[in-house]
């Protein structure tokens, strides 16, 4: 009777699983500040990949890190060809050809600086950038990536990718925005996890305050009509309340980003012996669904999916 009338549903495929792709082989290093997250080689990725579409899970986001000393002030090392989230991309495809590959695009964790565009005297600058992560979402897509995610918040950036896509053969790529993405103090295990803290200032320039749900709202539609495809709330907890605003506001596919600080606060819970994590975890992301999230990018994909491959 509960299963008949139940309302919100919680499946594997309504998951997305955020892999941390670093240079080389052989690679698979626990993030300390995410415990059961690892930084993966290519191959690891890969490997990392099939276990997770055996147990369920079909949908995978990339993030990636240059080599030791190959920041620079442009983060080019994003747009590289032979870099560490291209070669994962193809290492996917040939081990999970059936799944989802979507890809980060941002250059915070690229540049000397840390920051997510090209700085000018002091300042992002926010034109100057748009190229930029133009020619690094052309790079994923010529790679195989299946979707591509602006993370960057700048502004016009959607519709700069989705010209460039078109012009490189790709019209039919999607583009899913970071569109409500707020300047959180939920993103710290993930800034370790990427080494992307910024070396001066903070985020708050480009990213949304916390405290403007109306603003998220005219966020999202900016990158509709720039040619978003999917539309994308983070974090998630904190900001239930934008992600049902967003999901009446529109039909395009939803997104909710279950950052890495609500992940970390559950296992440091889970490891104090104040909860049990992955109970914790069913009822977060239920809670997210129920909030209007078509999909969830979560941390806690591959143990979700078993626990509900038992029930």
């Amino acid at each position: 009777m509960r299963d008949l009338v139940r309302e919100t549903d919680l499946l594997p495929r309504h998951l997305i699983y955020p892999l941390f792709i670093v240079p080389g082989s052989g690679l698979r290093r626990e993030i300390q500040a995410l415990p059961g997250q690892f930084h993966l080689s290519p191959d690891e990725a890969a490997a990392e990949a099939a276990a997770a579409r055996a147990e369920g899970v079909g949908s995978f986001l990339l993030f990636g890190r240059p080599p030791e000393g190959g920041k620079d002030p442009q983060g080019s090392g994003a747009w590289d060809e032979r870099g560490a989230v291209q070669q994962a991309v193809r290492a996917l495809r040939a081990a999970v050809p059936e799944s989802l590959l979507i890809t980060d695009v941002c250059l915070c964790a690229y540049t000397d600086h840390g920051h997510c565009g090209v700085v000018r005297g002091g300042d992002v600058d926010n034109d100057a950038t748009l190229p930029l992560l133009a020619r690094t979402a052309v790079s994923h897509a010529d790679a195989g990536a299946d979707v591509v995610a602006p993370s960057d918040m700048m502004d016009g950036r959607v519709g700069a990718i989705r010209s460039a896509l078109d012009a490189a053969g790709h019209p039919h790529v999607p583009v899913l925005a970071y569109a409500a993405k707020f300047a959180s103090g939920f993103y710290g295990p993930f800034r370790e996890a990427e080494d992307s803290p910024p070396a001066f200032g903070d985020r708050r320039s480009y990213q949304l305050d916390p405290g403007n749900a109306r603003q998220a709202l005219a966020e999202v539609a900016l990158d509709l009509a720039e040619g978003a495809d999917m539309v994308m709330v983070k974090p998630a907890l904190g900001y239930l309340d934008v992600l049902a605003a967003v999901r009446a506001a529109t039909t395009a596919p939803l997104v909710a980003y279950n950052v890495s600080g609500e992940y970390a606060m559950v296992r440091a819970a889970e490891r104090a012996g104040w909860a049990d994590g992955t109970a914790l975890a069913l009822e977060i992301l239920t809670g997210i669904r129920r909030a209007g999230a078509d999909a969830v990018i979560t941390y806690h994909a591959r143990e979700v999916a078993r626990a509900l491959g038992r029930r």
